[in-house]
């Protein structure tokens, strides 16, 4: 899940995965938007979420229950680095409505089985009305697919790979707010990872796109300080063993 200045300043809920290079600015909204998404603001306020998860069910069960809280689990890690890749241009909020969707038409991201995804499978979920019917990403999963396994046999799981990646606490912001997150849509890490991943073959992995498949699958803590589920991603990133 993205999220961009012009979001941040425009106060909508963010794409996914803090913005990817590819994703054009958003459009500012109208007034009236504006007005709808102030109002969305201020119930995520009143329970001291992050101001992006608004009133919307599906992202506040996103938020309170999946973003930021650390993931060793290879199928998921896969999954959200490919999702990642389809939202480029799109919003998070699209690719999530869709996520059983795509869960269904690359087989439950068991990476091993997407890699021997044929061109019949390709065509299959280019005519899927249900997900995002984007070749150029769908080749793209497909493809990942075969680099993941490649990571696998190297380093023994993707969580072994990924996990090397984590920022050191010394160079985090003090404290994160709306304006701050706004500020950084990448990393020194973010930059390195994709830097690598595109090295061994890896593609749609940009430095914002891989940001915020950080940000989601806990390698940072970027729930804003006055959130309250900052806290129990915090403690889950305390107690988790990280994968070697």
């Amino acid at each position: 899940m993205r999220i961009d200045s012009n979001e941040c300043r425009a106060g909508a809920s963010p794409s996914g995965n803090v913005p990817d290079p590819m994703k054009k600015a958003a459009t500012p909204p109208s007034a009236k938007a504006s007005h709808a998404t102030d109002i969305a603001n201020d119930a995520a306020q009143s329970v001291g979420r992050c101001w992006w998860a608004g009133n919307d069910p599906l992202y506040i069960d996103y938020h309170d229950r999946e973003w930021g809280f650390p993931v060793r689990d290879d199928r998921r890690l896969f999954e959200k680095l490919c999702l990642e890749g389809f939202q480029a241009g799109l919003s998070w909020r699209t690719i999530l409505g869709k996520r059983d969707a795509f869960r269904a038409g690359f087989a439950n991201f068991e990476f091993g089985r997407v890699a021997r995804f044929t061109q019949r499978d390709v065509e299959r979920l280019v005519a899927d009305a249900a997900i995002v019917r984007h070749r150029g990403k769908i080749e793209s999963a497909r493809n990942n697919a075969k680099r993941a396994l490649e990571l696998v046999d190297e380093f023994g799981s993707l969580a072994a790979y990924f996990w090397r990646f984590e920022p050191a606490t010394s160079s985090r912001p003090k404290r994160l707010t709306r304006d701050v997150l706004a500020a950084m849509p990448t990393s020194t890490e973010s930059m390195a990872l994709s830097k690598d991943l595109k090295r061994r073959g890896w593609t749609f992995v940009g430095p914002t796109t891989v940001y915020a498949f950080m940000q989601a699958m806990g390698l940072v803590n970027d729930h804003v300080h006055d959130c309250a589920t900052r806290a129990s991603a915090q403690h889950a990133r305390d107690v988790f063993e990280r994968p070697r």
